[in-house]
């Protein structure tokens, strides 16, 4: 039998409030996320439960990567700062994420921040969109290759950014799309995928990311409010933890 899937989070940030004190570090929450994951594959799809070995990077403040000979996968996590920016450790990354995308046994997963990365190491544009936040969950409709993947019709996903992936590369199949993002997620077997949104958030995550982002004046109250209305919704990152761990599985 195979050994665990050894997936390596790079966390690009760390969360704030009631969010930090219940998970630690964004690492935690992808754990739980990739475990929820891997037990909907062993139910929907019948086979044995895979074993994860998950292991976590501040690739913020210590700027420490995996050897990659050590891992299966890269996970790129979610972040406040820009993808585009070019501040050292972020140049430092998106190198990083090269590195592994010139080579062909380690995979690629992208999560929000870590998706733009991925697309910027891809060398297609990534930065602020004219059309404003996406928060809360939004329905976003996929295309044969999403709806395949993640074994849905529509996906509905928490949302917390205002930079986008503005095209996508010609080396990925495009996942999906929304009325503000057009490029919500990115697919390359037994290379990489991502989606724009965040599986791994829940009603009381973007709830406390309203909240401070409406005390500081970031969100006015319209924006507010229509975020709050929707926080509470259905949403299907287990379906996207699934899916990830069947990409990670692929033969």
């Amino acid at each position: 039998m195979k050994g665990p899937l050894r997936i390596a989070v790079l966390e690009c940030d760390e969360p704030i409030g009631k969010t930090k004190d219940k998970y630690g570090g964004y690492g935690n929450l992808f754990k739980e996320l990739l475990n929820a994951g891997a037990d909907k594959v062993a139910e929907k799809d019948g086979v044995q439960r895979p074993e994860l070995d998950i292991s976590k990077f501040d690739v913020v403040n210590h700027e420490i990567y995996p050897n990659l000979e050590d891992v299966d996968g890269i996970l790129l996590t979610g972040s406040k700062f820009n993808s585009f920016d070019n501040d050292p450790w972020i140049l430092k990354l998106v190198e990083f994420t090269k590195k592994v995308l010139a080579q062909n046994r380690v995979r690629l997963i992208g999560v929000c921040f870590g998706h733009q990365i991925i697309g910027r190491a891809l060398d297609v544009k990534v930065g602020r969109s004219n059309d404003g936040w996406e928060v809360a969950v939004v329905p976003v409709d996929l295309t044969e290759k999403g709806k395949q993947l993640f074994g849905i019709p529509q996906l509905a996903i928490h949302q917390m950014h205002q930079d986008i992936v503005f095209a996508y590369p010609s080396s990925v199949e495009p996942l999906g799309h929304s009325p503000r993002c057009q490029v919500q997620g990115m697919y390359s077997k037994h290379r990489l995928i991502t989606v724009q949104g965040h599986p791994e958030f829940n009603g009381d995550i973007v709830s406390e990311l309203l909240e401070r982002r409406h005390e500081s004046g970031v969100f006015n109250d319209h924006m507010y409010n229509d975020g709050m209305s929707r926080v509470r919704n259905h949403h299907d990152g287990v379906a996207v933890g699934a899916a990830f761990i069947r990409f990670m599985m692929e033969e």
